[in-house]
């Protein structure tokens, strides 16, 4: 999943390569020259960016399938931030800066405007179908969904509102300043700041004082006949909490989006209250309070909002690679970035304001845009720098077709579809069983299960080296193979 950049470092040490791979990410613009013409005609890649988000993808892979046996690294139930709560942050992290890159020169607004607004609709349609429930995902043999309980908000929904929000500033909200010097770069991005700091502002304005009344829902309880629905009532009557019943992220979503489109299974229904097997799923505790069997979406519309901001801090890093010449430079200024946001983190948490990834909470998205661009800067200096891309190739190939890797594993498309295949029972399917064997060998279900997502995220990284290596680069709804046919692939757009 490529980057298109121009060389802006000095000739006898260029920090970027060239690359024939097409902008592929579904964050990028369609790079047919309508909207992006570099000054020199041989368009570089970011190879770290390409490191950054195969890395995402393979935690994500990680986290999601690992995280039953090993709680410890799966989502926080509600307060607090796990290695799983970074995954969405560097999702959207990456999305600003490939915006920033892409979107350095821009010859038509209108038209770029145009195909970024396809672009996000696009994307917020394959999520819906991914994320709205058609698709059960592994040990459930089904598919399909009642429209009535369609799940609007997933990750790639989210994704697609940050990308749109970050590009209209990117497009409408920057001065024609050339950049000189800082008070230049403060000059030419002062009004894309100001639209962040809205953005943020309404989101803190709601979020603490949007009065939050009592509310009911249909939850699901077990008869003699079967499944049937209580109406539950759950007490609120408050202002500005951030607890999971009485929040108004979840106020704004039930209100909106309605509550059977949201997500049924939240996060929170690992918390003590609501599990006794916390920080794991699992029954629930004698007089646990009604809202643990409440739905809540974590991609909801107000988080989405505060969400959006990490792509405006990811713009940010792409602009210090974009002006600054000097590789000392940009790494020292992303680094002290990366701090500051970092330290911003932990003091607005013991201010009061904590971490929540549900809620998408201001000190929340400030520690982990720092861990971000930490970790992009790193990766930078290893990559593009240093030059040492050997130990990181498996990520590169996976970040130059993160998409279609995303969809086929972190979606559990593949594997669903392989346990279609079985032999006499739906347990005897080829997924099933090398996970079953590896437990056998290493006599431990949870080690067993490491082991085999570990080879799943190998088995990934070696796919999307295969595209690579057949020139296959997919972008959303498009095949591009710009090896294989080079007339063809620069007949897409």
């Amino acid at each position: 999943m490529s980057t298109l950049i121009e060389v802006v470092e000095e000739r006898s040490a260029p920090l970027l390569r060239q690359s024939s791979a097409p902008c592929s990410t579904p964050d990028c613009p369609d790079d047919d020259g309508s909207v992006l013409k570099p000054a020199n005609q041989n368009q570089q890649r970011l190879v770290s960016l390409d490191v950054f988000r195969g890395l995402t993808v393979a935690l994500m892979i990680l986290v999601d399938d690992a995280g039953g046996a090993f709680p410890s690294i799966n989502h926080s139930p509600w307060l607090g931030v796990t290695l799983a709560d970074f995954v969405m942050p560097f999702f959207l992290f990456g999305v600003g800066v490939s915006i920033s890159l892409v979107f350095k020169k821009i010859s038509s607004k209108p038209t770029a405007m145009k195909k970024v607004m396809l672009r996000a609709v696009n994307l917020f349609l394959f999520g819906l179908l991914l994320q709205g429930g058609f698709f059960h995902g592994r040990n459930h043999l089904t598919y399909g969904v009642d429209l009535r309980k369609l799940r609007w908000l997933g990750v790639l929904q989210r994704i697609s509102i940050g990308y749109l929000l970050a590009s209209i500033s990117e497009i409408w909200f920057l001065s024609k300043i050339t950049v000189d010097s800082p008070v230049a770069f403060m000059r030419k991005y002062y009004i894309q700041w100001l639209f962040a700091i809205l953005l943020c502002s309404i989101y803190m304005l709601l979020s603490y004082g949007l009065y939050v009344p009592s509310w009911k829902f249909a939850a699901p309880i077990v008869n003699v006949s079967g499944y049937a629905l209580d109406t539950q009532i759950v007490h609120c009557e408050v202002r500005g909490s951030l607890e999971p019943p009485c929040n108004a992220v979840g106020l704004i979503d039930r209100t909106i989006l309605g509550e059977q489109h949201l997500y049924q299974r939240p996060v929170y229904r690992r918390t003590k209250e609501c599990s006794v097997n916390s920080p794991d799923y699992g029954p629930l505790p004698t007089n646990s309070p009604a809202w643990c069997l409440a739905p809540f979406d974590p991609e909801g519309l107000l988080s989405s909002l505060m969400a959006s901001i990490t792509c405006f801090l990811g713009l940010q890093y792409g602009h210090i690679l974009v002006h600054l010449k000097g590789q000392r430079e940009r790494l020292l200024l992303c680094s002290l970035f990366s701090i500051f946001l970092l330290l911003l983190g932990y003091i607005l948490q013991m201010l009061g304001i904590p971490f929540s990834k549900p809620l998408y909470t201001l000190s929340y998205t400030c520690i982990t845009a720092g861990a971000s661009g930490l970790c992009l800067t790193i990766i930078y200096y290893i990559v593009d720098v240093k030059k040492f891309r050997k130990p990181t190739i498996l990520f590169e190939w996976m970040g130059m077709n993160a998409l279609v890797v995303y969809a086929l594993a972190a979606c559990e498309l593949f594997p669903a579809a392989l346990q279609g295949f079985y032999w006499k029972t739906p347990e005897n399917n080829l997924v099933d069983g090398t996970e079953n064997l590896l437990r056998t060998i290493l006599n431990s279900g949870n080690w067993g299960t490491l082991v085999f997502v570990i080879l799943e995220i190998l088995f990934w990284c070696l796919f999307a080296g295969f595209l690579h290596i057949k020139g296959i680069y997919i972008k959303l709804y498009i095949i591009v193979i710009s090896r294989a046919v080079p007339a063809l692939a620069s007949s897409f757009p």
